[in-house]
Formats: structure tokens, sequence, C-alpha cells
């Protein structure tokens, strides 16, 4: 297994997801991380988490993983104690949220809202290097984020399920090509997968114009 170390700089974009290995974001009946967390994983997440980033997120996933980090903050909320502490330590962190739905103030501590352009505000947030920014689940809004060729690198961790019959949440729907130069890649707990690379958006197949 290679492994190279990424470094993040202060205004860098990261497109963070989780993935089956058909591609999907998220399964009907499966649990948080499909199950299949394990200490390594738990331990480099605590540690992503320390690197300051602020969190990029649509209007769904603020209305999901708000209300989630909510009741995992209730007691007997019925999460795992490793999902319970992810989910509630969100609320801690800087969150900018685009929405034109959504209406101030967000209940979710440390929430922004923003109304206009999301492409526009990110460029604005990369040029000004007000620190590192990573989304947060939001599909779309990572992909219209890669499209606009706003994304520095582009970071999976694949879990090794395939959920054809169950998954939700097709990943990848609307991209368009795009060819990827790894940067890192590790395996946690003997079954997780990190991938890591620097995206770039094409305009056709690889060996054609771009």
């Amino acid at each position: 297994m290679g492994e190279t170390t990424a470094e993040t700089s202060s205004a860098d974009l990261i497109v963070d997801l989780i993935i089956s290995l058909d591609g999907y974001a998220s399964a009907e009946g499966w649990p948080g991380w499909w199950g299949l967390e394990g200490p390594e994983y738990l331990a480099w997440l605590e540690q992503e988490g320390k690197k300051g980033y602020t969190f990029l997120l649509g209007a769904n996933t603020y209305r999901l993983m708000s209300s989630m980090s909510e009741e995992a903050a209730a007691e007997g909320s019925g999460f795992s104690g490793d999902e319970g502490a992810a989910l509630t330590g969100l609320a801690a962190v800087p969150k900018v949220v685009f929405s034109s739905t959504l209406q101030t103030p967000l209940t979710w501590p440390n929430s922004k809202l923003v109304t206009g352009d999301a492409v526009q505000a990110v460029a604005e947030m990369k040029r000004t290097g007000t620190g590192p920014l990573s989304t947060l689940g939001s599909l779309s809004l990572s992909r219209s984020l890669l499209i606009a060729g706003l994304v520095d690198r582009f970071r999976l961790v694949v879990f090794p399920v395939i959920t054809g019959r169950t998954g939700r949440e097709r990943i990848y729907d609307g991209y368009p090509d795009v060819s990827l130069e790894m940067l890192d890649s590790r395996t946690f707990d003997g079954r997780l997968q990190l991938l890591e690379y620097v995206p770039t958006v094409l305009s056709g197949p690889l060996g054609g114009p771009t």
C-alpha cells in the first residue's frame, strides 16, 4: 500500500465524500458509515476535525444534519457513542449554508446562511483565504463547485459494500468528465479505502482537447 502526505493550504477546498463501491452516498436501511467504522478511521476523523475546516453545505444537508446532531445530543438517542460524538461535535465547527429557502436565524450553532450564488461566494472565500474549506455531504453543491473549477482536492472514503438494491443518492450523476491525480491512498481498519486526488475538469475524454 502506498501512502503520501497531502497537506492542506489555507484556502484549499476539499470535496469530502463517503461512498459505497458502486457509487452511492447512502442506502436505505443501512446504519451510518454502513456499520463499518473502526478505530483507525474514527481517529483519522478526529484528527481532521482539528484542522480548522469551515464546512459548506446545502439546505437539505443542513436540515438533515442539524436534526441528527440535535437528536444525538439527547439522552437515549439510539446512536452509537462514536456516531453521537461525531454528530454533536459538528455543532461547534463553523458552517456556511447555501439556500434560498432557509431563513435566519439558523438554529444549528455556528451556521451562517448565504442566500446568493454559492459558486461566487465560495470563490470569494477562497480568494480571501479565510481557512481550509470542506463540503459536508451536499452532492449538488459539491458538483457545482467542481464544475466551476473551485475544488482543489477530491477525497473519498470507499466502504466495501455494494448497495445495488438499497442505494440512494448516486454521487456521480450529472458530473462532467474529470481526470484525477492521486495525492494520497491508505487503508483504515483493513477495510476502508481513502483515495485523495487533485481533480481537473475535462471538456472531453483524456487525450482530446481540454
